[in-house]
């Protein structure tokens, strides 16, 4: 059951593979995709193992993706999901709020993480957030994260290359605002913030979002106070 392909894909939708050793909450996670327009369930897989082999043969672009699975467990997945040759953006889904899943499913190249207590309407909005490229954390677990990347003693990342502009940009994504949100605050357009962004994953050597919240945390740049939201026409 869980290897074989579902039908109904479309070509525009978002495709998800969804990946839980559960049966019960695979169905009641499936019933809700299958009844939102604009998303497409293209496969199940009840263990980690079967999720990077279905991901192989369908694609999708975001595997939803349960952390304790038999066989190969969801972080491992995860980790070879993403090495892959098309990867998919992985939102990882969990019951268990711990903070060793959270920094390994983060480092694995997670693009979320959220626990399977959200609401319906949360996760929908999830899915179609890290399809488009944006990294996702639930609250509690962005707290956890700035509480333990500050405190910690650990090396401080260089940000040599970054220019003013993109560490202010830099800091507002670390502390989880949105693309709309960044734009109000710095007074910028959209093309000039996805510019931005762009510059920092490639001098940040980052996948996404997810991992510049990573190189953000490890900069000290949540310790910092917010940017200055004056407006400066030669910043960009």
């Amino acid at each position: 059951m869980t290897g074989a392909p579902l039908p109904g894909t479309a070509g525009d939708d978002v495709r998800v593979l969804l990946a839980d050793d559960d049966p019960l909450y695979r169905a009641t996670v499936r019933r809700l995709l299958d009844a939102c327009p604009g998303i497409t369930v293209v496969a199940e897989a009840g263990t980690g193992r079967e999720a990077v082999a279905l991901a192989a043969g369908h694609r999708p672009d975001v595997a939803l993706m349960d952390v304790r699975m038999p066989d190969v467990d969801g972080i491992s997945a995860t980790a070879q999901l993403i090495a892959g040759p098309h990867p998919p953006r992985v939102l990882v889904l969990t019951a268990f709020d711990l903070d060793d899943h959270v920094y390994r499913a983060l480092h694995a190249g997670a693009s979320g993480f959220l626990l399977k207590d959200i609401t319906p309407p949360r996760l929908l909005d999830a899915i179609h957030t890290v399809a488009a490229g944006e990294a996702l954390l639930a609250p509690t677990v962005t707290r956890r994260l700035i509480a333990a990347f500050t405190g910690r003693p650990a090396a401080i990342r260089s940000l040599e290359g970054v220019t003013p502009r993109e560490r202010e940009i830099l800091t507002l994504i670390t502390r989880g605002l949105s693309n709309s949100e960044i734009q109000a605050a710095l007074h910028i357009s959209r093309s000039t913030l996805k510019t931005h962004i762009g510059r920092l994953l490639a001098k940040l050597d980052a996948r996404d979002r997810a991992q510049l919240v990573i190189a953000g945390y490890q900069s000290r740049l949540a310790e910092e106070p917010p940017p200055s939201t004056r407006y400066d026409p030669f910043s960009g």
